[in-house]
């Protein structure tokens, strides 16, 4: 018996898509990426150029979550208050606001 659900198809679909998509920055990278760790997290950063411009790459290695951030979406995080960090982390492994696309 093969257990399925809802979306199945979907989710599949979008993983792979982001595989694909992550693989892409990954060859792009510019230099070497730097670890930063503690007790609690490790991260890599990566400079990567994309036909957009540079981006950070942002990977978590534990969870294989990662993201790739243009410069105004990096100036924006100093906009930010240690509040915001705080619920953030609050709910880890969920968006603070989910993606309406579906």
């Amino acid at each position: 018996m093969t257990l399925e659900w809802e979306g199945e198809d979907i989710d599949r679909d979008n993983a792979r898509r982001a595989a694909l998509e992550h693989d892409r920055l990954v060859e792009r990278t510019v230099g070497v990426p730097l670890t930063i760790a503690n007790e609690f997290s490790e991260i890599r950063v990566s400079h990567v150029e994309t036909r957009n411009g540079s981006r950070l790459l942002i990977e978590s290695p534990k969870s294989g979550q990662w993201i790739a951030v243009d410069p105004l979406e990096l100036e924006a995080l100093t906009w930010q208050t240690t509040q915001t960090f705080s619920a953030m982390i609050a709910s880890p492994f969920e968006p603070m606001f989910p993606d309406s696309r579906g």
